[in-house]
């Protein structure tokens, strides 16, 4: 799973990436945590893996990962091409989701390209490049649809429909995602790859005044709140500053430090879950000896699919995959011992897993 991270100059963009970084970097049993300067790779936070390491003695925990890109570049005008908008518009291209940082403190010292703080004036401004970029895309597509419709063929009439309508509701400065559609139509909107297609997570970067406070009490953090829920996007209050600090300490340090604040997580670790609910992902666990670890699936996943996450061979000759529920593994001790109580399933083909399923896959090759 990849985020891009998106923000104007002097929101907190910078500071939360460098969060997110200095995070990756304790993630020792990863292998790999920053892949260039502006890439960080974050473990998805979930407790069961420390408690299924200790059941089993493992030699390695694996969490499930995020990977951060943070997006720079973006200037009014990036649509065209200003300042770095061409890398820019490319690099969220790649991106599954956007993580969108919007300014939500007020502080003398650090200036605003606007020379004042409105978030919603900020939210616009990113919004309209990307609306920008993809009517340039929709509007190639269409020309290419409404020409193919003298072909005869029923396809591209209905294809040069939808465009138009698209691009007519791109044209009022309104984000692909927002448009009423059938489950074809958002199949066939997937394939045009538009930027405004993508899901959003809005975050409000807020001063460390504001921490512990009430969201709704906070007049621009609301702002951004009721915008969110008018795309029904994610949306999260952060203070970037902090998170940047909390990055620095080791976890037990981090837990003082929270329980002082009076939070029960960090910012960082709900911007990952809410990317999670966003994108509609579970995790599914492996565990023994050798390794306890989390692997990604979309919601809806068949035992198959999800058995050719560790491995394609394992989905070429899957042949059941034997689950026992998480609670239950814990309670009972051990595999064997849930099994020795008829607690282990054996599942087929069809089976859908859900999210703390501890699987052991059968396959044969």
């Amino acid at each position: 799973m990849k985020l891009g991270v998106v923000g104007l100059p002097n929101v907190g963009k910078s500071t939360l990436f460098n969060a997110i970084t200095h995070a990756g970097a304790e993630c020792a049993n990863y292998p790999f945590c920053t892949i260039e300067p502006n890439v960080g790779i974050v473990a998805v936070p979930d407790n069961r893996l420390e408690v299924l390491g200790k059941l089993y003695n493992t030699k390695k925990i694996t969490p499930a990962v995020v990977e951060f890109v943070d997006i720079a570049g973006l200037v009014k005008g990036a649509s065209k091409g200003e300042g770095l908008g061409n890398k820019f518009l490319a690099n969220i291209r790649e991106t599954d989701a956007i993580v969108h940082v919007v300014r939500c403190f007020e502080d003398e010292n650090i200036t605003h390209v606007d020379d004042s703080i409105d978030p919603l004036r900020d939210i616009e401004t990113i919004n309209l490049e990307l609306v920008f970029a993809d009517i340039d895309s929709v509007k190639k597509r269409l020309d290419k649809a409404i020409s193919m419709t003298k072909t005869g063929d029923k396809k591209y009439k209905i294809e040069a429909e939808f465009l138009q309508r698209l691009f007519n509701h791109l044209s009022e400065g309104l984000p692909a995602r927002t448009l009423s559609m059938t489950d074809e139509e958002r199949e066939y909107l997937n394939t045009l790859f538009l930027l405004t297609a993508k899901p959003v997570i809005y975050t409000a970067n807020i001063s460390e005044d504001d921490m512990g406070k009430d969201e709704n009490s906070l007049p621009l953090v609301k702002k951004v709140i009721d915008f969110a829920n008018s795309e029904n996007a994610e949306h999260l209050v952060i203070c970037a500053k902090t998170e940047e600090e909390l990055s620095m300490l080791d976890p037990e340090d981090q837990a003082m430090f929270l329980e002082e604040l009076g939070l029960k997580e960090s910012g960082l670790d709900r911007l990952v879950k809410a990317s999670y609910r966003l994108l509609g992902l579970i995790s599914y666990l492996t565990a023994g000896e050798k390794e306890v670890r989390a692997w990604t699936i979309e919601i809806g996943t068949k035992a198959p699919q999800a058995a050719g996450k560790i491995h394609t061979d394992f989905e070429r000759g899957f042949i059941r995959a034997e689950i026992v529920d998480y609670d239950v593994l814990v309670e009972l001790g051990s595999f064997n011992a849930a099994k020795e109580k008829g607690k282990v399933r054996s599942e087929g083909k069809e089976y859908v897993l859900k999210d703390g399923d501890v699987v052991l896959f059968r396959f044969n090759v």
